[in-house]
């Protein structure tokens, strides 16, 4: 059982109501994830990402709210925005300090061991792995392994 950090994205594409193809494939695989995997692990989220669904602007809020109203909450304590601080002064994430560098920060903080995002350009990149991996051990921590749901499925027994 992984302790697993589900990002905005992953909580937005399983409520999204859009339909064109690409929404429409990351909402199919990210409610089939959640349906047959997310059972298997421990799951967590941060205020972070509750923040980022409250706002007003999101029309879809209400119902990303309730998708993940069961789902731990992991604090953001000090540690997380100083390791965010530097995940960001270092470029390995972009700023402002808030979003991407605070899930990341927050993951590794706690020791997550897999942070579930479609965010592909500043997450889920594989040509950030080495540089997020080098900057989280330099501050004493251990970067999670950060994938797609699409990737991220255990075979049934």
């Amino acid at each position: 059982m992984a302790r697993v950090y589900l990002e905005t994205s992953f909580v937005s594409a399983c409520v999204t109501d859009r339909t064109d193809v690409p929404s429409s494939y990351r909402r199919q695989v990210s409610r089939e994830w959640w349906e047959t995997q997310a059972p298997r692990h421990e799951l967590w989220v941060s205020q972070e990402v509750l923040d980022e669904l409250s706002v007003s602007s999101y029309r879809r809020r209400e119902a990303a709210l309730q998708w993940i109203t069961t789902v731990p909450l992991l604090e953001i304590t000090e540690a997380v925005i100083g390791l965010a601080h530097v995940l960001v002064r270092e470029r390995a994430m972009p700023s402002p300090v808030r979003g991407d560098a605070i899930h990341l920060a927050v993951a590794a903080v706690y020791d997550v061991e897999v942070l579930v995002s479609w965010n592909v350009r500043h997450l889920a990149n594989i040509n950030k792995r080495m540089h997020l991996r080098r900057v989280c051990s330099r501050c004493g921590y251990t970067a999670p392994e950060i994938v797609t749901p699409d990737v991220f499925w255990e075979i049934q027994p």
